[in-house]
């Protein structure tokens, strides 16, 4: 079973990517969704988080948006709650592929935000990197409710840039043409890696 990693910085259209790939058939684990499953009433992460961040705590859920307020500039409170989520969320990774094995699935798609900056392409074979240019990605992320200027350029300076991004990766989908463009790009690299797993 071919492991692909699918990542790119924020605005780059990602989500959308990975929505194509599952039209074809290909089974995508969505880190960032698990994520919102852990924070959720009842969530994994609710109770180890909220004894760390206990303003971050609405209605027995973690509040992402205030979360995020409490550790975006502090490099010591983002180490504590990546601690306490990524083991979470890997454990979640790990039965996902076990439950692709077993269904006999081809290729599968790990969607992983910040696959690069966690440091892990080592647990993937192949690397697809969503990406636009800068002007698009500002403006579309800019777009987003609640989104900021001094935000926009907080998140992008924690994140690898995206030219290092489109060099360490396999295959690289352009997303600034449109949807159609996007799928046709996508279709060629799933029918070249399916190609692939039946040499």
């Amino acid at each position: 079973m071919l492991i692909i990693g699918l990542t790119g910085s924020i605005g780059m259209g990602k989500s959308e990517t990975a929505a194509m790939f599952r039209r074809l058939g290909v089974p995508v684990f969505d880190a960032d969704a698990v994520v919102h499953e852990l924070y959720d009433t009842g969530g994994a992460a609710v109770a180890p988080v909220a004894a760390q961040f206990p303003d971050a705590v609405r209605d027995d859920r973690i509040d992402r948006q205030k979360l995020a307020t409490l550790v975006l500039n502090d490099t010591e409170a983002i180490a504590v709650l990546e601690d306490i989520v990524h083991p979470l969320v890997r454990r979640r990774e790990i039965r996902f592929l076990e439950n692709a094995r077993t269904a006999g699935k081809d290729i599968v798609v790990l969607d992983i935000p910040l696959l690069f900056e966690s440091g892990g392409e080592g647990r993937v074979d192949k690397i697809v990197v969503v990406s636009a240019p800068q002007p698009v990605q500002r403006a579309r992320v800019l777009a987003r409710p609640g989104m900021t200027e001094a935000k926009y350029d907080a998140i992008v300076g924690k994140q690898m840039p995206d030219r290092e991004k489109r060099e360490r990766a396999d295959y690289v989908v352009d997303t600034s043409v449109s949807l159609d463009d996007a799928f046709a790009q996508v279709s060629r690299i799933v029918a070249q890696l399916r190609g692939q797993t039946q040499l």
